[in-house]
């Protein structure tokens, strides 16, 4: 089991990650506090997404260790990352578009649900128990993120900004420790960026969960960071709270025609 008092909810410790003579991660290691949200930023290319994909079992590293709440979960199965706890959203949208909403969400109910291949097949006694329990805890989501006007709606007829969200309900639909956003607010204007920063803002204060969030918008990773860990070229080259790491020299050289402004958020990250 893993320890529900544990400080850190992450610890990626000396993570190297080579495609054959590709070295896209060098020696990595970064923490990210239990009930904080962790911005991971770096210019593109930098290694973000493939760290991620370390952490959530899709990529197997050379070396390193990768602890979630303590316990390790390098070397394991995608699927069994997942149960331990680690849900993400995806930087382009994966969600099935033919799909209402509800239904969407549904499909992360999915590792919770326990009832054999007859009773799912008559859709009676523990499956019909489960589907009410399990659509329970979809709706409260749908409640949570001002949904119910489209509970209904195919994905496909939504626009881009409410796929976002529906994309973020999924990932919380799974219940996750540690929840991974890669660049949520990418492509959306700045109303649909604020509502997505209040939505991640207020998980943290009424669901247990740690957050690591991808982003560019520099002005968001400022605002509601409690740390910044910064990646360049596959290695990290800075850690700290949001006002310690937007003066890092190293950390502004990092991004081209960058200035102490640009990681305030007067600019986006290139």
């Amino acid at each position: 089991m893993v320890d529900p008092g544990h400080d850190t909810a992450l610890e990626v410790a000396d993570v190297s990650l080579r495609f054959g003579g590709l070295t896209v991660l060098k020696s990595v290691s970064m923490t990210a506090g239990a009930g904080e949200i962790t911005a991971l930023i770096g210019p593109n290319g930098a290694g973000k997404s493939s760290l991620v994909n370390c952490v959530t079992g899709f990529y197997h590293p050379q070396q390193g260790r990768i602890r979630l709440f303590g316990q390790e979960i390098m070397g394991r199965p995608a699927h069994r990352v997942a149960e331990l706890g680690v849900a993400r959203t995806f930087q382009h949208i994966e969600l099935f578009q033919g799909l209402s909403v509800i239904e969407n969400l549904m499909l992360g109910r999915h590792r919770y649900l326990k009832a054999g291949a007859l009773s799912n097949g008559i859709f009676y006694g523990r499956t019909r128990r489960e589907e009410l329990q399990q659509r329970a805890v979809v709706e409260d989501l749908i409640d949570f993120l001002d949904m119910p006007h489209i509970r209904n709606t195919p994905v496909g007829l939504l626009p881009y900004g409410l796929q976002k969200r529906v994309d973020l309900g999924r990932a919380l639909a799974q219940e996750p420790r540690l929840l991974i956003l890669d660049e949520p607010m990418a492509g959306m204007n700045v109303e649909e960026k604020e509502d997505m920063a209040r939505y991640i803002l207020e998980l943290r204060q009424e669901r247990p969960t740690s957050v690591i969030l991808i982003e560019h918008d520099m002005g968001v990773v400022m605002d509601i960071s409690d740390r910044v860990s910064v990646l360049d070229f596959g290695q990290f080259i800075a850690h700290g709270p949001p006002d310690q790491v937007r003066t890092d020299p190293a950390v502004i050289s990092a991004y081209i025609g960058a200035s102490t402004e640009s990681l305030t958020g007067e600019a986006s990250a290139r």
